[in-house]
This record gives C-alpha cells, structure tokens and sequence, in this order.
C-alpha cells in the first residue's frame, strides 16, 4: 500500500513568498510558473501540465483573460480568471519552444507530475516548507480564497466539490 504524505496549504504569506524565490533561484522559470499558476487557479497539477501555449498567447489581445479548461478528473468545463498572472505567464509562455506550456526536455512532451513534485519539493526544501506536494498549489488556492472570502459555497464550486467533506474524504472536516 502507498504511503499517505500529509499535504498542506501554505498557510503563512512569509512561507508563500519564500517558496516563490526558492522555486524562482533554485528550479527553472518553467516550475515557477506553474507554482504561481497553480496557487492562482486552484487548478490540479495534470490539468496545469496540459495546459497548451497558444491558449495562453491567444489571450493577449483580450480584455478578460478567462482560461478554459476540461479538467481531467471531473470532465468539467472550469472557466479560469488569471489577469492576476497573466503577465508572468504571458512573458514565459512567448519564448516558450514547445505547442504544451511546460515541456520536459524530451521533446514537446509536458512534464510528468512526478517532475513537478520533485521540483515542488526541492524549492520546499530551501525555502524551508513541509508537507508539500503537487496538491499543495490547489490547497494553497482554496486556503487563501477562503481566507479572503469566507464563501465556502464559492468555493466549491470553483473546485467542483459537490460538498465540503469531498475535498477530505477520510476526515470529517474541510482541510483548507
């Protein structure tokens, strides 16, 4: 049986910023990029990873800068607000070589989500963070829109929940 690693939100804006230099100096403009990507959207780490380049490019020119994406576990069209991002992103996604927005240096393939979370981790381990993993970005999102909100409902509905317990389902309270 797989061991269960205890995955957490980073809950402290000083522990968000060192994670966000560490991912920054110490992995490449590609893994910072989807860090921030990912704590912005609340979107999982697979459906970030299919992301494609031109949906991003494409977005240049337009006033709202809405993503559109079926998200792979649920099948659901998620629409995705990232103009708190998007200049960052833009910026990368111009010199990116590659039709999937972060590719491995295997050819124009994305990275695999083990690659993402060694990443992860590896900018956890500089920046002093535990307890993070590829679902830590997601749980990042929902801590801190809720934190900003307090709407639970809103909540769960960006992230497809269909009731608080289904974000935990072995416990029997909401981990964000």
């Amino acid at each position: 049986m797989k061991a269960e690693k205890d995955v957490q939100p980073i809950r402290n804006q000083q522990q968000l910023d060192d994670m966000k230099w560490a991912v920054k100096r110490h992995c490449s403009e590609r893994d910072f990029i989807l860090f921030i990507l990912g704590c912005e959207t609340g979107l999982r780490v697979g459906d970030l990873l299919r992301l494609p380049t031109h949906q991003i490019l494409a977005l240049k020119g337009k006033q709202n800068k809405i993503l559109r994406v079926k998200e792979g576990k649920t099948q659901k069209i998620r629409d995705i607000y990232i103009a708190n991002c998007f200049q960052e992103v833009y910026a990368y996604a111009k010199n990116v070589q590659s039709a999937c927005l972060f590719p491995s240096r295997k050819g124009d393939r994305p990275i695999t989500p083990t690659q993402a979370y060694r990443q992860l981790n590896k900018a956890a381990e500089y920046a002093g963070v535990e307890h993070v993993g590829n679902h830590t970005l997601r749980k990042t999102f929902g801590y801190w829109f809720y934190k900003s909100t307090k709407d639970i409902a809103m909540l769960q509905r960006i992230l497809h929940h269909s009731h608080p317990l289904s974000a935990s389902p072995k416990k029997k309270r909401i981990t964000y």
